[in-house]
């Protein structure tokens, strides 16, 4: 198989695994999309399209020329996340960089069709690698946000964000790839996420103007534009604990080989072999990085999850991993944790 068809293969297997999430955006503006076991879920497998749709959200691909997948993992609290980023090019990936309030007709690439004639508006946030829009069908919308187009959404007296949170449309993030669709409600200001498909828009984090959390490493001249995240072994798609998945373990272990940092996989193996060994933590290989850093620390707490209850885990994890420790400083601001 060529590149671009052993890619979508891989894609294809973990769009119909209902454990798998995904989510499409940039550091601070992100479209997830999940789905529970035994809800009803359409998919599209045709060429140029991709797709698995419910009815709070949906995800899609097109065209992969150019995508290169990067596998990683960070420690965060007590436990570690992982994901598989979607990267393009830095001179590939870059969609309208809109910064104004901007109409763009109906959304023909809807992923379901009802959807096609709606309005697609850009919200014109300027961030790089994803296009951030609302889709509407409600007059009265759409009339609203046709006075304030043009006008940078944020500028003093723009009404168009009120509207959009008293209405409540879709949500469509679009990169240059694929695109992450959200139909549930917009949770008032102090409300809370719903479960399953949702997004997140934080303006300080925007402010920022990075493309991705700074635990997350990403090939040099890439950018992540979405990312797959499996089924985790120890905790469950809210972040909740759940008994160990030895499955769920081995199948990210995998990706990690295929698609990780080499020099990342290779500490973890190190660090397993010399606590079978029942080494002093003095005999830690070098994790001279902050990447290799959570790389070790991660290592220990799979050690751990798998009952690993030896005195040289205890010891290690005393030395390179004390939870009262911070996350790198980065912790709070890693866009998908879950």
């Amino acid at each position: 198989m060529t590149d671009a068809e052993t890619l979508r293969a891989l894609l294809r297997e973990h769009i119909h695994e209902v454990g798998t999430q995904w989510n499409l955006g940039t550091f601070g503006a992100i479209a997830e999309f999940m789905r529970d076991p035994g809800e009803a879920c359409a998919i599209t497998d045709r060429p140029g399209r991709l797709s698995a749709t419910t009815s709070r959200g949906g995800i899609g691909f097109g065209s992969l020329t150019g995508l290169r997948l990067f596998a990683s993992e960070s420690a965060t609290g007590a436990t570690w996340n992982h994901r598989v980023a979607l990267c393009l090019p830095e001179n590939a990936c870059a969609m309208s960089g809109r910064t104004v309030l901007t109409e763009l007709g109906p959304d023909r690439d809807a992923l379901r069709e009802e959807d096609r004639g709606a309005i697609l508006f850009d919200m014109g946030l300027g961030t790089l690698q994803v296009d951030i829009c609302i889709r509407t069908a409600d007059s009265t919308l759409i009339a609203a946000l046709r006075v304030e187009a043009g006008r940078p959404l944020f500028s003093p007296g723009n009404g168009a964000m009120g509207a959009i949170l008293a209405a409540g449309p879709h949500r469509v993030f679009i990169a240059r790839f694929g695109r992450c669709e959200v139909y549930q409600p917009i949770p008032p200001a102090d409300g809370k996420s719903p479960e399953g498909p949702h997004t997140h828009v934080l303006p300080k984090l925007l402010r920022t103007g990075r493309t991705h959390a700074a635990t997350e490493p990403v090939p040099d001249g890439f950018v992540p534009c979405a990312h797959l995240v499996p089924a985790h072994p120890i905790k469950d798609a809210m972040g909740r604990p759940r008994a160990f998945d030895q499955a769920a373990f081995k199948t990210f272990e995998a990706l990690l080989l295929a698609f990780g940092d080499p020099d990342l996989a290779a500490l973890k193996q190190a660090v397993r072999s010399r606590l079978a060994e029942g080494s002093e933590p003095d005999a830690c290989p070098p994790a001279p990085t902050r990447f290799a850093r959570h790389a070790l620390r991660v290592a220990l707490r799979q050690q751990a999850a798998v009952g690993d209850q030896t005195p040289a885990l205890k010891a290690w994890s005393a030395a390179f991993d004390p939870r009262d420790a911070a996350d790198d400083g980065e912790e709070s601001t890693d866009p998908y944790a879950h």
